[in-house]
């Protein structure tokens, strides 16, 4: 049998960190619904307990059916390891917290999901994180002027949501390096079938894993990849959290006990989510198994559907501007052909030259659509970004993050792409209406 580490992505998706059962011989991964497991002795136990050996402890550290999902992960993304959560904000905030603490600072791009933006500006604030927000994530002469002597981290999404500008991940990399920070992304739009940013130079990937990972808008959850490359140890004043002993973990330096390859990851388990809690349950890490075993599949449909939805509302009179960076017309079309090959993902948005009534009507009148605040669904999906997902923020915030009153977002699915135009086109037709009133 080929080696694991010589499988094509479509293998991996379907057999990485999987086995079958030594028990029971089942071929697909159980559920193990249990909270607790049996030390062999007392040695056992200590020895587990002190990092000197791995195994489960406890589901709310690790779970074997987690565990799948977290080899999975860390193969398809090529990291050294992995940690799923319950939810995508928490791998964010987990993300963050796993190395930065009150009195530090972090940056990050301005392009990014509105809870994120909240996260940072407003929660970590009150932990005594300061934030410095770069609006254009395109100059890297911005990321560098927010360079402090106490910045952790710099952090930004591999495809923006919702402005779809793609990261120039080797760019913003090179100067998080230079300040010898690591460049933490957020690859949920992409997904590794589309980007592999440790292959570009960003040291941690977090996915929202609730989205095109899952896939069928059925089960939350998040992640965190380590991808094992980033010398903690060589900066020790810097990152003290992961080099010096650790006075809650019986004085363990991360580092030191499994080297700068894992202690990054390592702590954020048996520190964070052990203190923390925000465990994901066994069923949904099964749920989510059985999601990424057809992820390139889908996504192939994905992107094939959301390219020609893009161009063919590109080219409607009553669409103002289209943002899809695999749009020719898109400035970031170029970095798109460099970064994702394979297509932008599913995720796109537009503008309605007959501004937010116009906009409102739209998702009014779709029927296939279903109007609703995710992405990553099989179904197609439509929300306006302005009154919902980034509604928190102000309207200066909105238009840094590229929301515009009347922005409209599709989360483009695998349906028939016949069914998805004749949709798109009667609500056009609607908008166009109260347009025409509007004018009367």
């Amino acid at each position: 049998m080929s080696a694991p580490e010589t499988w094509r992505f479509e293998t991996k998706q379907i057999h990485s960190g999987a086995a079958p059962d030594p028990v029971t011989k089942a071929r697909a991964t159980p559920i193990y619904q249990t909270t607790s497991y049996v030390f062999d002795s007392a040695d056992h136990a200590a020895n587990l307990f002190a990092l000197a050996e791995f195994g489960n402890i406890y589901t709310r550290i690790q779970n074997p059916t987690q565990d799948v999902l977290e080899q999975r992960l860390a193969a398809l993304e090529g990291g050294t390891g992995a940690l799923v959560l319950a939810s995508g904000q928490a791998a964010s905030t987990f993300a963050v917290l796993n190395i930065a603490e009150a009195g530090d600072h972090i940056v990050s791009s301005s392009s990014i999901y509105g809870g994120t933006y909240n996260l940072f500006k407003y929660t970590l604030a009150k932990l005594g994180i300061e934030v410095t927000f770069v609006e254009n994530q395109d100059d890297p002469e911005e990321w560098r002027r927010a360079l402090r002597p106490n910045t952790k981290l710099f952090f930004a999404e591999t495809i923006g949501n919702p402005q779809i500008n793609i990261l120039d991940i080797r760019t913003v990399a090179d100067v998080a390096h230079e300040g010898g920070v690591p460049l933490i992304v957020d690859n949920t739009i992409a997904t590794p079938y589309l980007i592999r940013p440790f292959e570009h130079g960003a040291d941690i990937v977090v996915h929202s894993v609730t989205k095109f990972l899952g896939g069928h808008g059925t089960t939350i959850g998040g992640a965190i990849i380590d991808g094992g490359t980033f010398e903690w140890s060589k900066n020790v004043e810097k990152f003290p959290g992961l080099t010096e002993p650790d006075p809650s973990y019986h004085g363990a330096s991360y580092t030191a006990a499994v080297g700068d390859p894992l202690a990054y990851i390592i702590k954020a388990r048996v520190q964070l989510l052990r203190d923390l809690g925000s465990a994901i349950a066994p069923q949904s890490a099964w749920n989510l198994i059985q999601g990424i075993e057809t992820l390139s599949l889908r996504i192939e449909r994905h992107v094939q559907n959301a390219q020609e939805i893009a161009e063919w509302l590109d080219g409607r009179d009553d669409v103002a501007s289209v943002n899809y960076s695999g749009l020719p017309s898109s400035p970031w079309y170029a970095k798109a052909n460099e970064y994702a090959p394979k297509g932008v993902g599913a995720v796109l948005s537009f503008e309605l030259k007959g501004g937010v009534e116009a906009g409102r009507e739209f998702v009014n009148s779709l029927s296939l659509f279903s109007h609703l605040a995710n992405i990553g669904d099989v179904r197609s999906l439509v929300i306006h970004p302005a009154s919902t997902t980034h509604a928190q923020l102000t309207p200066e915030q909105q238009l840094t993050a590229g929301v515009t009153p009347g922005l409209v977002r599709l989360s483009v699915g695998i349906e028939n792409i016949d069914d998805l135009k004749a949709d798109l086109d009667e609500a056009l037709a609607a908008a166009r209406r109260v347009s025409e009133a509007a004018r009367a």
